[in-house]
């Protein structure tokens, strides 16, 4: 009985970032409808942008997955790089579920991670390299 219960709460679990964005998304084993929830929500209720819906699906169309429940945890940053850091964290998880996985996604450049954060800003200057306006007189 115990088995069973462990098998149907089975999930594989995958880690995406982006700038100050992190993404925790877990692919549950045994679902037969297709939903996404993001921080307890819907993801088009979440992201209402159709642009970010299709950034956040293009994982599960390519490589064709039909009836799955994912659960994601996004904090920190805004909606864009909440969007790419869960689509990292679903691609990886496919990659879990199926390791033949990979030659698409890494095709489509879903497993790489962004590593561009925004330049720190510097002492003296306006911005990170942005200096005052130099008058001669």
């Amino acid at each position: 009985m115990e088995n069973k219960k462990s098998e149907k709460n089975k999930y594989f679990e995958g880690l995406g970032r982006r700038k100050t964005s992190v993404a925790r998304a877990r692919i549950w084993q045994k679902s037969n409808l297709a939903e996404i929830k993001v921080n307890e929500k819907d993801y088009r209720e979440y992201f209402p942008v159709l642009e970010y819906q299709k950034i956040l699906l293009a994982p599960l169309t390519l490589v064709g997955l039909k009836n799955y429940l994912i659960t994601i945890k996004v904090k920190g940053g805004g909606k864009k790089g909440q969007v790419e850091a869960s689509r990292l964290g679903i691609s990886r998880a496919l990659l879990k579920i199926n390791p033949d996985y990979r030659p698409l996604l890494k095709k489509a450049g879903f497993l790489t991670r962004d590593a561009r954060v925004v330049e720190r800003k510097k002492f003296g200057l306006r911005k990170a390299r942005r200096a005052r306006q130099w008058r001669k007189r």
